[in-house]
C-alpha cells in the first residue's frame, strides 16, 4: 500500500512558515538555503523541487519516492501569486479546497470532498508514495493518515508562525520511530520518522 508522507521543512522550534504564511524561502523569505541542503534534495528528493527550480538546476530525474503531491488551497495560492499554476507538472497534483470552483490549471485536480476519504482511496491505488506538502490545516485534517514524516530541519528558530500542524489541532499523541537521519555540514537535518503502527 502507498504511504502518505508529510515531507516538510521546519524550523528548530517547529514552524513551517512565518505568521503571514508566505513562502519562507521566497525572495523576501527568512529561510536560507545552504548549498549542501539543496544538493541533498537534488540527489535524494528531486521530484519535490518545483518546476522552475528543476529547470534552473537542470534537474530531470524522475525521483523514486513520490508520484503524487497533495496541498491545501493556501499553499497552492503561494504559487498562484507567483504566476505558477502547477509547480509540480511532473507529479499528479491534487489541491484540496472547498472555495476554489475551478482549477487554474487543467493538470491540477481540485478536491472538495473529505481529504481523509480521498487519501484512503489514493493509498489503494498503484504507484509510489504520496507527498503531503502542506499546509498545516491539511496536515491536521490528515493527521491520522500520515504514515511517515520527513522533516527538513533548518538550523534556525523564529519564535512564532505556522506550526507543523494547525493551531486547531487536538491533543492526540502518536509515536514515531526514527528510521533515517542525515546531518549536513551546514547544520540542516533530514529526519525520517515512520509511524509506530501498534496503535489505533
Amino acid at each position: 500500500m502507498r504511504r502518505l508522507v508529510y515531507y516538510i521543512a521546519t524550523t528548530l522550534d517547529g514552524f513551517i512558515a512565518g505568521p503571514d504564511g508566505a513562502d519562507p524561502t521566497g525572495p523576501n523569505g527568512f529561510w536560507p538555503i545552504p548549498d549542501d541542503y539543496l544538493q541533498h534534495i537534488v540527489t535524494e528528493y528531486p521530484e519535490t523541487l518545483p518546476a522552475p527550480a528543476r529547470a534552473a538546476l537542470s534537474v530531470t530525474a524522475e525521483g523514486t519516492r513520490f508520484d503524487t503531491v497533495l496541498e491545501g488551497r493556501r499553499s497552492y495560492e503561494i504559487g498562484l501569486a507567483a504566476g505558477i499554476t502547477d509547480a509540480y507538472p511532473h507529479l499528479r497534483h491534487l489541491v484540496f479546497s472547498r472555495t476554489l470552483s475551478e482549477s487554474p490549471d487543467p493538470a491540477v485536480e481540485l478536491v472538495a470532498d473529505d481529504p481523509v476519504a480521498k487519501v484512503r482511496e489514493l493509498k489503494q491505488e498503484d504507484g509510489k508514495d504520496i507527498w503531503l506538502i502542506g499546509g498545516a490545516e491539511l496536515a491536521n485534517a490528515l493527521y491520522a493518515e500520515i504514515d511517515q514524516l520527513v522533516l527538513k530541519v533548518g538550523s534556525l528558530t523564529i519564535g512564532a508562525g505556522i506550526p507543523l500542524f494547525s493551531h486547531k489541532s487536538t491533543f492526540e499523541p502518536r509515536r514515531w520511530e526514527l528510521t533515517d537521519h542525515v546531518s549536513l555540514k551546514s547544520g540542516a537535518l533530514f529526519l525520517t520518522y515512520t509511524r509506530v503502527t501498534d496503535q489505533a
